[in-house]
């Protein structure tokens, strides 16, 4: 899966905080409920607009983000 196909940010909408393409629904908050430890099955009922690839897709950007080095100067 590429969580780019399902996660979008553009500076217009939640002043361009990554969110579920097609809904104002930031990843920040599907990967909160997550922490929190809510099941799919309980968050899919909270937004009936997402689906489980959308749970995915966030969890998959979130590891994209913890694997990103830089180099130290």
């Amino acid at each position: 899966m590429n969580w780019r196909d399902y996660i979008v940010s553009t500076p217009d909408i939640l002043r361009g905080k990554p969110r579920i393409q097609g809904t104002r629904i930031p990843v920040s908050l599907i990967l909160g409920y997550l922490a929190s430890e809510y099941s799919y099955k309980s968050i899919l009922q909270e937004f009936p607009d997402l689906s489980q690839e959308h749970i995915l897709a966030c969890l998959n950007y979130a590891r994209d983000l913890a694997s990103f080095e830089t180099i130290a100067s």
